[in-house]
Parts: structure tokens; sequence; C-alpha cells
């Protein structure tokens, strides 16, 4: 008989029985990594210490009543981290659960919460002084493009190049020739939108060796199918907006970190700064991490069935998924992730025309930018999420007016399919000629094949120029 001892010495245990460990094993599809998200403590309950509530309260304060001068209340919760509560800039407790909550996701020692993404990205660079540089990817979100090109560098003083990160030789040249005054590897991956994979144990090698840190933005996988700091990243970003949060209602971003300097430096710059999410904002995300895994798993088996089929439409001439064995990086994907996420870019046949007919058809997948939430969402990356990219550069990334990036959600798969078929074969049917009315067997023209007078009519009204 096998068996765990429990609280009063007795032992028994079924899970050895072959139907109890068949349920057991199709039900356990969350990696392990359910019960953390909903629990930060696998021992016990995360329910509120001093009330029992399962929910923790949305504390709404601004300022906390100090018993002596100088001597901040509540340092014994865990939510202060040991500093107590004054002011709800430094600390607050609903931001406090919620940053411990998605630390014990991504397997860090410390979270730091910041009001949107850009902020996030903003405290990383602060760690930064006037003639560092960093070396990010080139295919990377075009907010952090704008804001490393516009704000970063001028602004700042700190030179950012952007390079291929598979390249090797192009990432060491890039090294040599900064001398040293590289301190930051900025990376995407998969990055954003065209979905290249980067090794991140290979490159964080490789920043060790020249003395800089490597920050990596795992906003694509979540820390659900993607824990970096595991496998050599010195600070991981998310946008909670994406799939931490997963329901577009609160805008947000965190940075994760195992290292203690750099998580007191996001915390000094957090308060002295002040771009800090709001206590509610913080509630509603913390309340979309419980159910991570269980978005994750139903949104990622919808983007495998929807990858394969794109690959088969005719109105498709390259789909991107790192669930495809055809992806470039198929192999370190499957190594490196848990899965392989929901996030698909295919590109249709045609030009412009067609892939605003197709976003324009889609009745279900929402033209809308974003992308982690429940609903699927489809956009035109080079008009919208990366239209502040240069047109030289967009070019060279494969960004085009034909490359249409999926988000893709919850709902029922054939119902996704169905409606993305029926966008794409209205772009197909845009390139085609009019099918022209066959002459009856009796029509003088019959030897011909042809309907003569259909035929004057289409080219008199232009039918074929298309």
């Amino acid at each position: 008989m096998n068996g765990s001892n429990g609280s009063n010495g007795y032992h028994f245990d079924p899970r050895h029985v072959s139907a109890v460990a068949d349920a057991i094993a199709n039900a356990s599809t969350d990696n392990g990594k359910g019960t953390c998200y909903l629990h930060i403590d696998k021992g016990g309950s995360s329910a509120d210490a001093q009330t029992g509530a399962v929910v923790p309260p949305i504390s709404l304060a601004t300022t906390f009543k100090q018993a002596q001068p100088g001597q901040p209340s509540s340092k014994h919760d865990p939510n202060s981290f040991g500093l107590g509560f004054e002011y709800s800039r430094t600390g607050n407790p609903t931001r406090g659960v919620f940053e411990r909550a998605v630390a014990a996701a991504e397997r860090a020692k410390h979270c730091v919460a910041f009001s949107s993404g850009s902020a996030a990205i903003s405290a990383v660079v602060h760690l930064l002084s006037p003639g560092d540089q960093i070396l990010s990817t080139d295919d990377v979100y075009g907010g952090t493009r704008r804001y490393f090109r516009r704000i970063v560098n001028p602004r700042m003083k700190i030179d950012v190049d952007f390079c291929d990160m598979n390249d090797n030789s192009s990432v060491l040249g890039k090294l040599l020739h900064a001398e040293g005054k590289i301190k930051l590897f900025w990376v995407e991956t998969p990055t954003n939108p065209t979905l290249k994979v980067t090794d991140i144990e290979k490159t964080s090698t490789m920043a060790k060796r020249f003395g800089a840190y490597l920050a990596v933005d795992n906003t694509f996988c979540s820390p659900y199918f993607q824990n970096p700091l595991e496998h050599g990243a010195d600070i991981v970003v998310h946008s909670v907006t994406k799939y931490i949060c997963g329901h577009s209602d609160v805008v947000m971003g965190v940075v994760c970190t195992n290292d203690e300097e750099i998580y007191e430096q996001l915390r000094f710059t957090q308060n002295g700064v002040g771009a800090v999410p709001s206590p509610f904002d913080c509630y509603l995300a913390h309340r979309g991490l419980k159910t991570l895994h269980v978005r994750m798993e139903a949104a990622s088996r919808n983007a495998m069935a929807i990858a394969l089929f794109l690959e088969h439409h005719e109105g498709v001439s390259k789909v991107v998924y790192p669930g495809l064995e055809s992806h470039p990086q198929h192999g370190l994907a499957k190594n490196q992730q848990h899965g392989f996420g929901a996030m698909i870019t295919f590109y249709c046949n045609g030009g412009r025309e067609q892939s605003s007919i197709i976003l324009q058809s889609l009745k279900i997948f929402t033209l809308a930018e974003s992308l982690g939430a429940v609903e699927s969402l489809a956009e035109c990356p080079s008009l919208m999420t990366h239209a502040s990219v240069p047109d030289g550069e967009r070019v060279k990334l494969g960004i085009n007016d034909t490359l249409i990036r999926l988000s893709v959600g919850i709902e029922s798969c054939n119902d996704l399919i169905d409606d993305l078929n029926q966008a794409l074969n209205a772009a197909v049917a845009s390139k085609k000629p009019m099918f022209l009315p066959q002459p009856e067997p009796d029509d003088a023209d019959s030897d011909i094949g042809i309907n003569i007078e259909a035929t004057e009519e289409v080219e008199e009204k232009g039918y074929w120029d298309w």
C-alpha cells in the first residue's frame, strides 16, 4: 500500500490504483504551476491574515497610521516586505500581495510592479548611467524601440543598438566595437511580431562575459510557458496588461529578479519616480493571474490548431508559430519553453488590400492592438503596433503590409477557424476574376464558349482591373 504520513501518523494513498493514476494524469495539464498562482505559499491558503478573507482586500488608503514618529506600521506584514506601510506610493498591501504572487509565478525572489509595461522598461533603463549602451533585439515591440530611439538615446545619453540576437557573429561584433560600454542586453523571446526565439542561456553567458545584465521581456510566453531567470537572465519584464491580467481591463507592468542589488534599485525607482499601479488594478491583475494556467492551456491549444489550418490555406503564404516544425527555432522553443504560446503571425497572399479585407471581414477576432486576453485579437503591425518603426527597418525585419498578427483567445476553436476561413476566402476572392455566365447550348457563340455580351459588359465596367 502506497501512502504518505498524515498529521496523526495514519497514512493511506490510493494514487497507485491505475484508474486513479490515469485520472490524475489527465487532470495534470498545468505543469504543476496552478497551485502557486492561487496560493503564494503552496503549504497553505493565501487567505488574509487579519480577516480570513479568501480574496486579498483592496486597500485604497493613501497613508497609514504610525504608532511612533518615523515608525511605519505593519512591518510584520509580508506584503510590506519588512518595511511597513507609511504612504501608498512607497508601499501598499494590495500591491504587495500581487507582487509576491507574480514573483512566485515567475520563480523569482522579487517582483516590483509599475503602472504600465513601458514604465517597467523605463525602470530597468534607470539601472544604467549616461555613456552606457544597450544592445537590443532588432525585432522588438514598436513602443520599446520608440522609447529607446527617441527618449533613452537622445535624452539620457545612452546609446542603443539593435541586432538579430540569433546572429552570434553580429552580437559579438557589436560587443567588441562597444569596448565594454554595453551594460544591458534587451531580449524579447519570442519577438514581437515575427516570433523569433532567442537562446536565453547562450545570451546570458555572452552578457555575463562582457559584464552586462540580461533583461528578457517575457510577455508573449507569460510565466506559465517560460521562466527566463531559470535560464540565466538577470531581469524579467512583463506587460501585465497582456496574459497575466488577461482580460483587457488593466494597464500595468512588472519587473522580476533574483539579484538583491537590482531589486533595491528597482524598489527605489518605483518609489522615487512614482509610476505605481492603483490598488484596484493590482486586485484585478491578481485575480487574472489566478487563472493564468487555465487560460494559457486553452489559448495555446487553439493556436496550434489555427496555425496548422493557416499553413494549408491558399490565402496564406507563410505562417510563423513556434509550435510548427517549420519554425526556424522550433527545437529551441521546445527545449526552452514549457509550451508554444498563443501568438501567431502569418503573411497573406496579395498586398495591403487583401490584408485589409481579412481584418475587416473578421467577426469573432477583434481588429485591435494589444494581445494576451481571453478574447481573440487581430492586427496589422505595419499600420498599427509597429507603425513608429522606420520604413526601412520594417522592410528589413519582414514587417510588411501582408503580415497579420493574431492573439488567439479561448473561444471555441471551430468558431475561430470558421471566422478566419471566411475572411481569408473573401481576400482570395478579391484577387480572382469574376466568373462569366456560360452560354446556352444553342447560343450562336457556343463554339467558342464565351458570352460576348457579358464579356463586353465586364470590360466596359472595368471588372478586370483588379
